[in-house]
């Protein structure tokens, strides 16, 4: 199958060389360019457990301290996996939903005493993350350590490989990703290419901003499952 994958290639290498073993094409279209906030070091002690919403929120971390051992709820696996690098070892990783991590913090609840948390992500949200859980009594400081820039530029290599191999599947991550993956295909006439194209998307608000857009072809699929599901669909329809 022709995969199209839209991540930024340090969030997509793993993934994309797995797909890639197993004999499907690979082409990279990342919608999103991610760079460091002017954030300052924070220091651990001035809270009881830190949260991320996504690697690169990891990756950015700035530290005063090397206390490594605070507790880390991250929003999945891929998270956790930037963390750990970072020599964290603490850490608690939903199923890869903001709203399934806020239930994973709510039932530390009392082993956090709903102290102070400090909420690490990029400067556009689409889940008010902070204010849910001020709702449920924390207290939390929320951080933004990097910044999202919207790509809408695509490379004559990855428009060849397009028309060489007539995607299958496009997985698309965050709503902002989904705009910058509509405004592409739009800007460069590839409408006619993507007809057969099942759009698979990580939420439920990001597929029902595909479809009022026109997209026909989508479905919500769970973070970490993309092989199976797509060996799934390969089985079905070839």
């Amino acid at each position: 199958m022709n995969i199209i994958f839209t991540r930024p290639l340090i969030d997509a290498e793993d993934l994309m060389m797995n797909f890639f073993s197993l004999g499907h094409k690979i082409i990279h279209i990342p919608t999103l360019s991610v760079k460091s906030a002017d954030m300052e070091p924070i220091n651990l002690k001035d809270y009881s457990a830190l949260i991320f919403t996504s690697a690169n929120a990891a990756r950015f971390l700035k530290l005063k301290n090397n206390e490594k051992n605070i507790k880390c709820f991250c929003v999945g696996s891929l998270t956790e996996r930037a963390l750990r690098l970072k020599g964290f070892n603490n850490t608690i990783a939903a199923s890869g939903t903001v709203n399934a991590l806020k239930n994973v913090i709510v039932n530390f609840k009392e082993d956090i005493n709903k102290s102070k948390l400090a909420y690490l992500c990029g400067d556009v949200v689409s889940y008010e993350l902070d204010k849910e859980l001020q709702k449920e009594g924390f207290e939390v400081n929320k951080i933004i350590n990097y910044t999202s820039t919207k790509i809408t530029n695509l490379n004559d290599e990855s428009r060849d490989l397009m028309k060489k191999y007539t995607p299958n599947i496009a997985l698309i991550y965050s709503k902002r990703s989904a705009e910058s993956f509509d405004e592409i295909i739009r800007k460069y006439s590839l409408a006619e290419l993507m007809t057969h194209c099942k759009v698979m998307c990580i939420s439920k608000k990001i597929e029902e901003y595909l479809k009022l857009k026109g997209w026909k072809k989508t479905e919500i699929f769970n973070p970490g499952e993309e092989l199976i599901r797509i060996d799934q669909i390969k089985n079905e329809h070839y």
